[in-house]
């Protein structure tokens, strides 16, 4: 079965429209050759693979081969080969220059030494990660939420069958990709603070923890933590600060990007293994996170919390102005005092609650209870708008 992706593929068509190179990014086997090849079915391209063993000896002689080639020119999983990045530096400064090139990689730019650096100004980033919301039918948001994303594993014939493949996604990921980005940590070490992870899912980072629980230091704990962020597997949702006089809190939270992914690390097989178990609010907190920042596109997001007890789940900022969700598991959220000092410390624009129920409904002039469902609406009405008037409580 092949799901269309039409939003990603806009990106990256734009993209390309601005730079000379084109970067798709995400973990393994989240859908990027997939994509590429639809882009491809629509234009002359030339298409190379480095873990094939046939292309890699293709481009033995690298400025020989690319040099030659016309049109869109794609490099799979180029984080093999960093030092093709300043030949493409090269390539695409030429005077009428006459190919684009798109890279594919399972590694930030901050994991490949020289990549950033080395083609700045000339590369356009598109982050990609398994399936959302607008790509799957509505009817499947649970399935979705339990298996994660990944084509392989939403797209299993049962449960079991998907859970099998995530736990052979995780082995493949820590005894092979990892040891290909050059980082000699054993598997079984990063696998334990992988784990660790997830039971701190939607948890402050609390590094001097994590190191005590390793027998490590807070730096090696850290570097753990930069490896699996880096490698798309693991978020770090950075703390937002205002000067309003009050305590904040700046540290950190941690989420497993993937809720499937989630799952598997804590062997959650069912839909009725993760409602019965303590992580049940924190895992769909981090599945609702990671569909209100794709869909909306954000690079910036932020939590927000304070000493005192106030807290916002997520903040983001849309044309300089804040706007607030807060995520709950629950069959009708209300409003809260948190919400409200939220709201007035942050200049919040609207506040909605997202919660996995069906109506939609006003709590106050500045917050609105929205089903999970209808987050691609109010991220097209946020593109769109160009005031603040936004109130979908009408």
């Amino acid at each position: 079965m092949l799901i269309s992706r039409p939003a990603v593929i806009a990106q990256v068509q734009a993209a390309l429209a601005i730079h000379p190179i084109a970067a798709l990014l995400g973990p393994r086997q989240c859908g990027k050759t997939t994509v590429a090849r639809m882009i491809a079915d629509q234009q002359p391209a030339t298409y190379f693979d480095l873990e094939n063993p046939v292309d890699a000896r293709r481009l033995s002689a690298p400025l020989t081969v690319l040099e030659n080639l016309s049109g869109l020119v794609m490099v799979d999983e180029a984080q093999r080969r960093p030092e093709l990045f300043p030949l493409l530096r090269v390539l695409a400064d030429r005077p009428h220059n006459p190919a684009r090139f798109l890279l594919l990689g399972s590694a930030s730019p901050q994991l490949v030494h020289g990549a950033s650096e080395s083609l700045a100004g000339r590369i356009g980033f598109v982050d990609l990660a398994g399936f959302d919301l607008t790509e799957v039918d509505a009817t499947q948001r649970d399935r979705l939420w339990l298996r994660g994303g990944f084509p392989r594993a939403f797209l299993a014939d049962d449960d079991a069958a998907s859970l099998a493949w995530r736990e052979a996604f995780t082995r493949t990921f820590l005894e092979r990709d990892i040891p290909q980005l050059g980082i000699t940590i054993p598997a079984e070490t990063l696998r334990r603070f992988w784990t660790m992870v997830a039971h701190y899912h939607g948890q402050l980072w609390n590094a001097a923890e994590f190191a005590r629980s390793l027998g490590a230091s807070e730096v090696t704990a850290r570097r753990y933590l930069d490896i699996l962020a880096g490698a798309y597997v693991v978020r770090v949702l950075p703390p937002w600060f205002e000067n309003i006089g009050k305590r904040q809190v700046k540290a950190p939270k941690v989420y497993i990007r993937d809720s499937g992914i989630l799952h598997g690390l804590l062997q959650l097989g069912t839909l009725t293994d993760v409602q019965s178990h303590p992580k049940l609010g924190a895992s769909w907190e981090g599945f609702v996170i990671e569909q209100i920042i794709r869909l909306l596109d954000m690079r910036d997001a932020y939590f927000w919390a304070t000493h005192g007890g106030a807290e916002l789940d997520l903040l983001v900022r849309v044309r300089g102005k804040p706007y607030g969700f807060e995520i709950k598991y629950a069959d009708a959220p209300g409003a809260s005092r948190s919400m409200y000092v939220a709201l007035h410390d942050l200049g919040l624009e609207h506040l909605w609650v997202v919660y996995p129920g069906k109506h939609q409904y006003a709590l106050d002039r500045q917050i609105t209870a929205l089903p999970v469902e209808a987050l691609s609406r109010l991220a097209a009405d946020l593109g769109s708008q160009q005031r603040h008037v936004l109130d979908l409580s009408t």
